[in-house]
């Protein structure tokens, strides 16, 4: 399935299917996060906007589902988030739920 039609099908999603959806989502667009500049590449060769995955991020930490990186200062790092759960996508998902 497609990254386009994913975001799709996550903005219209509700209740639990909406953490499955967002799931994917993230999963798929984190198999791109070693292209740089990443949203530029989203945008350009899946026509995905940013805030489409940052939203789906959003919503499975609001969940309780993963925790985005953050920087120092608190700005939140989305695309070191993906790299993580690209290179480790087991660990990372056991880790978070022990926490």
């Amino acid at each position: 399935m497609s990254l386009k039609t994913l975001a799709k099908l996550y903005r219209v999603a509700r209740g639990g299917e909406k953490v499955g959806r967002a799931w994917k989502l993230v999963r798929e667009a984190a198999r791109y996060s070693s292209h740089e500049p990443y949203w530029e590449f989203l945008k350009k060769n899946f026509d995905v906007r940013a805030e489409d995955v940052k939203d789906a991020l959003r919503f499975l930490e609001e969940k309780g589902e993963l925790q985005i990186k953050r920087s120092i200062d608190g700005k939140r790092l989305y695309v070191s988030t993906l790299k993580d759960i690209r290179e480790n996508p087991v660990k990372l998902d056991r880790w978070l739920r022990l926490t």
